[in-house]
């Protein structure tokens, strides 16, 4: 499939081409700065299209081939349609706060994560908290929503990504420094005062935005759809067969990414049994 189309106009009329004020930029973006209006930055959009077409080529040769895309943004703008974009293509978001580790220290969120899959089931079960005073259910509620808000949107990533997609490089500073660490290529969108250089893709253009927002997410979310796609006719999967070839799409992603998961929790519980036995 083709990658997802854009062009100039669509850019201009969502605003991506203003960056901030002329006394907030940081010089190190000068050669992506067009010019300036009163006093706010104009950047170069003529650089912003071939760049954000060689990030979409990226994005959707790592969905090609199986690899997970993490979105981060937990800018308030950002927030929403950075996990509808995310959820829509069945990969990974935090759109909260980045918790420090998340990425360099995975195997403690791993625990975090185990635990609020724990709460899940709880709330899940028939029972549900019947035999807990409202104290204890109101306690483990906070407590489900706290670890849903930090890694509701990587509980089924089951290992560090293969790339990131980062909006406000100033924001998300220790993502960005934590994927460096680990040799995780990063995308971003780069505003007039941010720093290009622990940047993989650069892709200059407003990031504070709303619809601007939206857009980078979408192209970005639509790019790994047609890697998705791309992967399965690759397999000889009749993708017209199906009555809906993006839903059966997201829910094989999805299935793959449980499944690392889903290895050891059944070695625990295996486990676990045969110590009963023995007891």
């Amino acid at each position: 499939m083709a990658l997802p189309d854009f062009s100039m106009r669509q850019l201009l009329e969502a605003g991506c081409h203003f960056g901030h004020q002329t006394h907030r930029w940081n010089p190190k973006m000068k050669d992506f700065i067009f010019g300036e209006r009163s006093n706010i930055h104009i950047l170069d959009l003529s650089q912003t299209v071939p760049l954000l077409h060689q990030a979409l080529v990226k994005v959707r040769d790592t969905a090609a081939k199986g690899g997970r895309v993490l979105f981060v943004g937990t800018k308030r703008q950002a927030s929403e349609p950075l996990a509808l974009a995310a959820k829509r293509c069945a990969q990974y978001y935090v759109n909260h706060r980045w918790l420090g580790g998340t990425l360099t220290n995975w195997r403690t969120i791993s625990f975090s994560i185990a635990r609020l899959r724990e709460l899940e089931s709880m709330f899940d079960s028939e029972g549900g908290l019947g035999g807990l005073t409202k104290k204890e259910q109101l306690m483990l509620t906070r407590e489900r929503d706290k670890l849903e808000r930090a890694l509701g949107g990587i509980k089924d990533m089951g290992g560090v990504p293969d790339l990131m997609f980062v909006i406000d490089t100033n924001k998300e500073g220790i993502a960005i420094l934590e994927a460096k660490k680990l040799g995780i290529p990063v995308i971003a969108i780069l505003d007039s005062n941010c720093d290009p250089d622990l940047i993989d893709m650069p892709i200059p253009g407003n990031d504070d935005a709303s619809r601007a927002i939206s857009l980078y997410c979408d192209l970005i979310a639509d790019a790994v759809l047609d890697g998705m796609t791309d992967s399965q006719m690759a397999m000889g999967v009749d993708i017209g067969e199906a009555a809906a070839p993006v839903e059966v799409l997201v829910e094989e992603t999805a299935a793959e990414a449980v499944a690392p998961e889903a290895a050891p929790e059944a070695a625990a519980e295996t486990s676990s049994d045969s110590d009963k036995t023995e007891a």
